[in-house]
């Protein structure tokens, strides 16, 4: 009896083995798939390719690359009829800077028409040219913006008084027409101005006058006639500088 036990203990023994193997191949078998044969792996899918970043668009080039010079943006014959008794036929250049992007030059003069007293007029030009930048936008564009924020710019013009607007068409590729008058130095003072867009360059045109000793203040209507002259001559003279 004794020696059975011992014997009975060791066949207990080997027939748990192969158990113990099976259990230990079935935990082989549900153990989770490899990441590398997983459909689901960022390595395997078409993501895992680089995206390229689009390219930043350009913007379009600006039609003028100079300006004229301001002085001779008018011509002589409109200078002469527009300011009678000029003090300076050439005229008087503003100071710039950068002559290919903005200028400007003016033009006065006095007539003494003795009892009737004298006449008094004042003509000057404005150009501004703008260029084409990425960071910026295109020389129209910015040229448009321009145009508005003068045109705004004049119309608040202070101490201006009966201030009219009127489009001018016919001049460049829009034109805005402003008429006011002014009270300086003990007389009133009529003003005619013109500001208009060609492209990518904004000039603006601005003529006035008075009467001293009874001599009469000009009509707007006069005033606006010789404005759209002038204004006419500058668009010309941008576009015969970049041919």
């Amino acid at each position: 009896m004794h020696r059975s036990a011992p014997r009975l203990t060791r066949i207990l023994a080997c027939a748990a083995v192969p158990v113990m193997l099976v259990a230990a191949g079935c935990s082989s078998d549900d153990s989770a798939p490899s990441a590398s044969a997983s459909p689901s792996s960022p390595a395997a899918g078409p993501s895992a390719a680089p995206s390229s970043a689009a390219p930043t668009p350009s913007v379009a080039p600006a039609k003028f690359a100079k300006l004229p010079d301001a002085c001779k943006a008018v011509t002589a014959k409109t200078v002469e009829e527009l300011v009678p008794e000029v003090k300076t036929k050439a005229g008087t250049p503003g100071k710039s800077s950068d002559v290919a992007s903005r200028g400007s030059c003016s033009w006065n003069g006095l007539e003494d028409k003795g009892v009737k007293g004298s006449d008094y007029r004042w003509l000057d030009v404005s150009l501004l040219r703008f260029d084409s930048e990425q960071a910026l936008g295109s020389g129209e564009k910015r040229a448009q913006d321009k145009y508005a924020a003068k045109v705004a710019e004049v119309k608040a013009t202070e101490g201006a008084i009966d201030v009219r607007t009127s489009s001018a068409p016919g001049i460049g590729n829009e034109a805005r027409a402003v008429s006011y008058s002014l009270k300086k130095t003990g007389e009133t003072f009529r003003y005619g101005v013109i500001v208009a867009r060609t492209e990518n360059a904004v000039i603006t045109v601005s003529y006035n006058g008075t009467g001293y000793a009874g001599a009469d203040t000009p009509a707007a209507g006069e005033l606006m006639e010789g404005t759209v002259k002038a204004v006419k001559d500058a668009v010309a003279a941008v576009a015969a500088a970049n041919k």
